[in-house]
């Protein structure tokens, strides 16, 4: 049973947790949203002051609100990879400085492998293998998880990430930023109907379409055409009709995929991950298309869909139990695939 101290920094939000194992002792997220929504999105070296400012009073607030002191802590863990350089190097630089101070091990994260144990957080019985749907601003995958560290990704965004789709889209309908929770809460009001939209598809050499890799790029042109024309219309767009449209056309394209990924693979959980993992759209697409073929959905608490530090904990755990650890040398990486996670390890 292992209480691991975790930081999240790998792009603008400040997280500590503790966690013991799947139990959550402590979960501390300080969101820089409102210093970023001036610039319409994320400042590398911006968020990277931020998280200097407010790691040591979220670490400080994490072991208070947890009750515990060091000699509690059995490891420190850090997401090291994939994010933003400066921000990676904020979280890993003071978690290797606190595993030294205090004579615990550290051990490196990779960021996507956290968003798929969210689930284990809510769900504690949840075992591999599964398919995991981790749809973010920076990524879309569907990955085959077989055991811990050992992932194997069949399906990905060929061009633009689900969550980055929506906060494009929401920039030009001139809605602000953070995109996609604006577009969730218009699209609940608006008629999904109103706007056929194209879902985009990969074409494959042979023909016919790949079953689980998306684009939504395409779809993104789509609504800036459609908005252009409208607005030619009348200076009033009709945005929530728009938002849900817009939603309604990449929670199908999501499901699709995902369904056929898991039937295909034979399991019979799909567990979902990842900021858009919050959206009521995909929510319930994929709810009641994974009710027909009698498959379970696990979608984390909506506080464990966007970046966290308890989700990084739970995985740190995972690896510590079994006998793993990162050496001091570590560094932070922009990008790595995560079925390469086993390099950040050693017996």
């Amino acid at each position: 049973m292992a209480t691991i101290l975790a930081i999240e920094t790998s792009c603008d939000e400040t997280a500590v947790a503790i966690v013991n194992d799947r139990n959550i002792l402590s979960s501390i997220v300080s969101s820089q949203i409102e210093t970023h929504q001036p610039y319409g999105g994320v400042v590398p070296e911006v968020a990277s002051r931020q998280h200097v400012e407010l790691l040591n009073p979220a670490i400080a607030q994490a072991l208070s609100s947890a009750q515990l002191n060091w000699s509690d802590i059995d490891a420190v863990a850090a997401t090291c990879t994939p994010g933003l350089v400066g921000a990676l190097l904020v979280g890993v630089t003071a978690a290797k400085t606190l595993a030294i101070v205090h004579q615990k091990p550290f051990l490196g994260v990779h960021h996507l492998e956290g968003h798929i144990y969210a689930s284990y957080l809510s769900s504690p019985d949840l075992e591999p293998p599964f398919v995991c749907l981790l749809v973010s601003g920076g990524h879309t995958s569907l990955i085959l998880v077989k055991a811990c560290g050992d992932y194997e990704t069949l399906g990905q965004t060929r061009d633009d990430a689900a969550g980055e789709a929506f906060d494009k889209v929401a920039r030009l309908m001139n809605l602000g930023y953070p995109g996609g929770p604006i577009l969730d809460r218009l699209a609940t009001k608006g008629n999904p109907k109103a706007f056929p939209l194209p879902e985009g598809q990969i074409s494959l050499p042979e023909g016919g379409f790949h079953r689980y890799d998306s684009s939504f790029s395409g779809l993104k042109t789509a609504v800036l055409r459609l908005t252009q024309k409208l607005q030619k219309e009348s200076p009033d767009l009709p945005v929530e009709d728009l938002a849900a449209s817009f939603q309604e056309t990449v929670a199908k394209a999501l499901t699709k995929r995902a369904i056929a990924c898991a039937l295909d693979c034979g399991l019979d959980t799909i567990a979902v991950g990842g900021g858009v993992a919050a959206n009521s759209g995909l929510r319930h697409h994929l709810q009641a298309a994974a009710a027909k073929h009698n498959l379970r959905v696990l979608f984390p608490p909506l506080e464990f869909c966007t970046d966290n530090a308890a989700m990084i904990a739970c995985a740190a755990a995972e690896h510590f139990n079994q006998g793993e650890r990162s050496p001091l040398s570590l560094g932070v990486l922009s990008r790595m695939a995560i079925a390469h996670v086993s390099q950040l390890y050693t017996p």
